[in-house]
């Protein structure tokens, strides 16, 4: 990890810091702390299980796209690693790119092939975009009247970030589906775009664009005809997206709102899903904050309750994700004698 990469860690935690005591700022400590001894911990450590289950599943997404017969086995701690290291450098990198890169070096140090890992990782960003679209076109037809009508503000932003999520997988269908074409329309749309940029630098970033087209393209030829796993992949993507979407459930009855429902919780989690996708800033800080404290503000009554509930949400599933990277980072998987038996075998 670079001196950028821990610099904007500490960034990332002082910036976490500094929105919580803002939001705080006119709460009585002492009320604070009796909410905090109040919760039901019971409740609170089955938020804290249902992300490291949600990170488990998104593991099991990408062996079963990864995976194939005539491969070694592959070690649990290989592939949970993994979604670790995205969720640190999703965390500390605008609108969330260092997690493919992360996730890329982390299959490559189990020595999997570089072109192969990017290609599966690609596939596996496709299939999370689709269903994250899916789960919340079917939020919106069950509650956005009711969110358009309480909050016409975050409405707004709600649709803006399904409007991005759209855009973004019917590009990669296209490339499925329409290769050449799309080839031809990033060409003729880049090149006014990057009309200011210096020859050599211009060839480079057309040449890196038609490189990924090239290889999500070969990938998702592949794919087609691997029907049984894309569909296998997308079931268990859907698992792990509400196992995250139900930490927040899990924490409001921590804070022993037990009358809340479950439905109107895991729609209005969903929508914060999406208008954090849209914030430039590391981690959709400040704007998942402002989400929470918007959308719950009905369900948690006291405003102690609301900081708390907004801080232990945060915690599992933003910054729980950097610590468990961090260890992910420094703890590399030991495969060599993985590898070496698997060539003993082909040998025999």
């Amino acid at each position: 990890m670079s001196r950028k990469h821990i610099a904007a860690i500490f960034a990332m935690l002082g910036l976490g810091v500094g929105i919580f005591w803002w939001e705080a700022r006119n709460i009585n400590f002492n009320s604070l702390v009796s909410t905090f001894k109040s919760l039901n911990y019971f409740w609170l450590a089955v938020a804290f299980l249902s992300i490291l289950l949600s990170y488990g599943v998104e593991a099991m997404v990408l062996h079963t796209l990864l995976k194939k017969k005539e491969d070694r086995k592959f070690g649990w701690w290989e592939m949970y690693r993994i979604p670790l290291l995205q969720a640190l450098f999703n965390a500390i990198t605008p609108f969330s790119s260092g997690g493919q890169p992360a996730q890329l070096l982390g299959l490559m140090q189990s020595k999997i092939d570089g072109g192969r890992a990017s290609s599966v990782l690609l596939m596996k960003f496709v299939i999370y975009q689709a269903m994250v679209l899916v789960n919340f076109i079917v939020a919106m037809l069950v509650s956005f009247n009711s969110v358009a009508k309480h909050f016409s503000g975050l409405a707004t932003l709600i649709v803006f970030g399904m409007v991005i999520h759209v855009v973004t997988i019917s590009f990669l269908l296209m490339i499925m589906y329409y290769y050449d074409f799309t080839k031809k329309m990033v060409q003729i749309i880049l090149k006014p775009v990057l009309f200011f940029l210096k020859e050599e630098k211009r060839d480079r970033i057309l040449q890196s664009a038609i490189n990924s087209i090239d290889s999500f393209y070969k990938e998702s030829l592949v794919l087609k005809q691997e029907k049984k796993k894309v569909v296998k992949a997308s079931l268990l993507t859907i698992v792990q997206l509400f196992l995250y979407y139900f930490v927040v459930y899990f924490v409001l009855l921590a804070l022993n709102c037990d009358h809340v429902n479950i439905i109107d919780v895991l729609v209005m989690h969903i929508m914060i899903v999406m208008i954090v996708s849209i914030f430039p800033i590391p981690g959709g800080s400040g704007g998942a904050e402002f989400s929470f404290k918007t959308l719950f503000a009905g369900f948690i009554p006291s405003s102690s309750g609301l900081i708390l509930g907004m801080f232990l949400w945060r915690f599992i599933t933003y910054y729980l994700g950097m610590f468990l990277g961090i260890i992910a980072v420094s703890k590399k998987p030991k495969i060599e004698q993985q590898v070496a038996n698997k060539s003993m075998e082909r040998k025999q």
